[in-house]
């Protein structure tokens, strides 16, 4: 199915790791111009090549920028217009809340998840719609979490941080609807990064679990057994963007193989 995306301009913010990088590689296998947002500047570097050996007549661009501030939402989406003359597609996928009991979250910690997995959301939202207004149209997808529609008390910054992005998102998909804005979001259970390691270690050390033992609950807990791909998310996410989704909207698309987080601390 041709997705008509031709030409477009995909701007992916963490899109130098992990599923940001994988929804920047399948937008390049699609044709569009791809602009990559993150913080570290190697980092870009490296998965801009990565893009460019796997699709090389891809533009792709790229903006280090730190969206725990409005200044650094107000760059990326600024210099993204400078270098391509305007963005068709925001995916917001920038950040990650880390795990924790409540008894061990302090408000560092809350204060952190809150800054970039939610609010550098609405900072990227808030920076693009003049955008989008101005043009009279665009299409936003957000790439949130599983957590924000099963609560998991091992993960509460990610479930408050998740919840309140799905909530706002559709708010304003009430709002802008009216202005050819698309607003759609996604929520990935577990999926199979660089990240994953890290975020097994810690249910592990939370549950007092070994670490061979969170890994084996996480994929029982799927019905499927074995965790996300990223390019399973990727694909998704890339069909919202496109024309083929032109009429869905204010949609909140779960891609967690139906899992049971139950099952995680039985």
């Amino acid at each position: 199915m041709d997705l008509n995306l031709r030409g477009k301009v995909a701007l992916v913010t963490g899109g130098s790791k992990g599923i940001g990088r994988q929804v920047a590689l399948t937008f390049a296998h699609e044709g569009a111009n791809v602009v990559l947002c993150a913080r570290t500047q190697a980092d870009l570097e490296q998965a801009r090549s990565r893009i460019l050996e796997a699709a090389p007549a891809c533009d792709v661009f790229i903006i280090s920028a730190d969206l725990r501030s409005e200044a650094g939402a107000q760059k990326a989406v600024q210099t993204a217009i400078e270098h391509f003359g305007g963005i068709d597609i925001l995916v917001n996928c920038a950040g990650a809340a880390p795990g924790g009991l409540l008894s061990a979250l302090t408000d560092d910690i809350w204060h952190e998840s809150l800054a970039l997995k939610f609010l550098g959301y609405v900072r990227m939202v808030k920076s693009i719609m003049p955008h989008f207004l101005e043009r009279g149209h665009g299409v936003i997808v957000n790439v949130v979490g599983n957590d924000g529609v099963k609560p998991s008390y091992w993960e509460l910054t990610g479930t408050a941080v998740n919840a309140a992005d799905l909530a706002v998102m559709q708010a304003l998909a009430d709002q802008y609807g009216r202005h050819n804005i698309r607003i759609n979001s996604v929520n990935p259970g577990p999926v199979d990064t660089g990240r994953w390691e890290s975020l097994t270690q810690a249910f592990a050390r939370d549950m007092n679990f070994t670490v061979e033992e969170a890994d084996h609950r996480a994929k029982h807990s799927i019905a499927f057994g074995r965790l996300c791909k990223p390019q399973e998310v990727a694909d998704v996410v890339v069909f919202l963007a496109s024309d083929r989704a032109s009429f869905v909207h204010g949609a909140m698309l779960t891609i967690d193989g139906n899992q049971r987080k139950a099952i995680m601390d039985a």
